[in-house]
């Protein structure tokens, strides 16, 4: 029996504990933040565990963590890393030619000048975003250069405080009604998606990002395989075992919006039917890692 230590939040550990305790795997849940840890008496150690199923969201948390547990993860520090950053994954995305948005990255500060500069390569509305929140936290939509510079200002202000860390965003190109798919892909292998589309009263409303923790349902689709494999394609070259692709569809488009290296894992009915006998032997070659 494997003894995998799961830090997700208690949904994601709810859902898979069943399945993988079917397959030889004995899920625990390792909740690392909003929690006190005595460093010298800590509530796990080293020999509690085998192996980690994605490293912590908040890295000072995970290292904290990693120091204590002392042991290999399906998805690392590294990956993690890699895919919080978007700005790095675009840029390595659009250099392997993969199909992204039209994206500006700015590095505070930068004059207003320059700001206007970028506003004026797209054609309005643009997309304003943190170069490493997630669930779309920080994300904007700007009509006007006004509202553009506001947003930039906000950002500006945020970054002051040097606590954050990242002093960056994206400026991107805005694709009206696209549709929005999360691509799973598992050790480079395509294992489900989901389409995640809002209600119609929160579309009436003005709302327009499609996060589920936004709201939005997210309901198990099929596929063609010219999406899956761009989906592979975007897990092979950033080399992530298990990672969320992003696609967002318009009419004439389909483009890798972001990636998430700690995704959420959903209801059964949304994946392949092997989905969980392959993640029960990622976890197992991770273990012996």
């Amino acid at each position: 029996m494997i003894d995998l230590a799961v830090a997700n939040e208690q949904e994601t550990f709810e859902r898979m504990r069943e399945p993988l305790a079917e397959r030889g795997i004995r899920v625990h849940h390792v909740p690392v933040r909003e929690r006190t840890v005595a460093l010298a008496d800590p509530p796990w150690g080293p020999d509690d565990y085998d192996v980690g199923f994605v490293y912590p969201g908040r890295l000072m948390e995970g290292g904290v963590a990693d120091a204590l547990l002392e042991l290999p993860w399906l998805n690392d520090h590294e990956t993690v890393l890699t895919s919080r950053n978007k700005a790095e994954v675009l840029a390595r995305l659009g250099r392997a030619e993969l199909p992204v948005p039209n994206s500006v990255y700015v590095s505070n500060d930068v004059s207003e000048a320059e700001l206007a500069a970028v506003f004026e390569q797209f054609e309005p509305p643009v997309v304003v975003k943190p170069n490493s929140t997630t669930r779309g936290v920080g994300v904007a939509k700007a009509h006007d250069l006004d509202s553009f510079l506001g947003i930039c200002d906000y950002l500006s202000l945020v970054h002051d405080y040097r606590a954050t860390g990242d002093q960056s965003f994206l400026v991107q190109e805005y694709l009206p009604n696209a549709t929005d798919y999360r691509v799973m892909v598992l050790e480079g292998e395509y294992v489900g998606a989901v389409e995640r589309r809002l209600p119609d009263e929160a579309v009436s409303e003005g709302q327009w990002k499609h996060n589920v923790h936004r709201g939005a349902d997210a309901t198990g689709v099929d596929l063609p395989d010219a999406w899956r494999a761009l989906a592979e394609s975007v897990a092979t070259e950033l080399e992530i075992p298990f990672l969320g692709v992003d696609l967002l569809e318009t009419d004439d488009r389909l483009v890798v919006n972001e990636t998430n290296a700690r995704p959420t894992i959903d209801e059964e009915t949304k994946y392949d039917p092997n989905f969980y006998d392959r993640l029960a032997a990622a976890i197992r070659t991770a273990a012996q890692e």
